[in-house]
């Protein structure tokens, strides 16, 4: 489509309440899917990030990086394994993880970000023992009846116990653009890989950011024709998931944002990643591009 002046001044118009609104705000955005795999794609959301900044407004981008993962774990001749989606992390697939979260897409995301004129600085949760984790617990129900619950070992799989923001904070103050690979730590000095939704949610709990927008593969929250539902609260959520329209991958992501609304965030969105500027579209716009979700 062509803009002529006038048109562009409206489009600025409408953008105009919501730069307001979040000057000065700060939001986490996971970045994931598509949109770090398609070079077009991954330009915009560097360019978003950036415009973002400059118009007063604090990104924090926590990404994740599993089919990077995998392509270089098959490289080596290892296959990956998943247990309800969660892939099984050994001591050398931790290895990989840390290279491939900590250096490779990190260092990329950091580059084209600064490329497009930002100042990004890169971090994982080991830097300065930013996130402390724990081992995570996989249980299932006992095909035997009244057995206890089988514990499952997914080795070098956590969660989050705890984040320490004050690094992020600083890096906020001096206008700098935090981007975080979901690796913790625990107390004993172990590294687990982390779900990068999981991450996100508690970094926007412990940020008291405005809002929380989860990137995915999928327009938003859909009912069960597929059509798009635009915007949710968490007694809908409740309500769809109870009856089935709600399911899959869909639940986690909404967990996440659910608990993190309730610690304080202002509304979280899940947002079609495979949209060009879907973050631009979602935030200044009337429209808005995916799910967003309200107390």
């Amino acid at each position: 489509m062509s803009h002529n002046a006038h048109d562009t001044a409206s489009i600025l118009m409408e953008a105009l309440p919501y730069i307001q609104r979040y000057s000065g705000k700060t939001l986490v955005i996971k970045y994931g899917g598509n949109a770090m795999t398609e070079e077009v794609l991954k330009n915009g959301f560097a360019r978003d990030i950036v415009l973002l900044k400059q118009i007063g407004i604090n990104p924090v981008v926590v990404h994740g990086g599993g089919p990077q993962i995998g392509k270089l774990l098959e490289q080596i001749g290892k296959k990956s394994e998943f247990i309800d989606g969660m892939r099984v992390t050994d001591e050398q697939t931790m290895d990989i993880v840390q290279m491939v979260l900590g250096g490779l897409v990190n260092k990329e995301i950091v580059g084209l970000i600064n490329q497009a004129g930002g100042r990004a600085i890169g971090l994982t949760g080991k830097d300065g023992n930013m996130i402390r984790a724990r081992k995570m617990q996989l249980t299932r129900k006992s095909v035997i009846e009244n057995q206890p619950p089988e514990i499952i070992d997914l080795g070098h799989v956590g969660e989050v116990e705890s984040i320490n923001p004050r690094a992020v904070r600083l890096l906020e103050e001096d206008h700098f653009i935090p981007v975080i690979a979901p690796i913790g730590v625990g107390a004993d000095g172990t590294v687990y890989n982390i779900n990068a939704d999981l991450v996100a949610g508690k970094m926007a709990e412990v940020l008291k950011a405005e809002r929380l927008l989860l990137l995915t593969n999928t327009p938003g929250v859909l009912d069960k024709s597929g059509t798009l539902l635009p915007e949710l609260t968490q007694h809908d959520i409740e309500r769809l998931t109870d009856d089935g329209t709600i399911q899959g991958g869909m639940l986690p992501k909404l967990a996440c944002a659910t608990t993190a609304i309730r610690s304080g965030v202002q509304s979280a969105s899940i947002i079609d990643g495979r949209v060009e500027h879907a973050l631009l579209l979602e935030l200044l716009t009337d429209q808005g591009v995916g799910t967003l979700i309200n107390p």
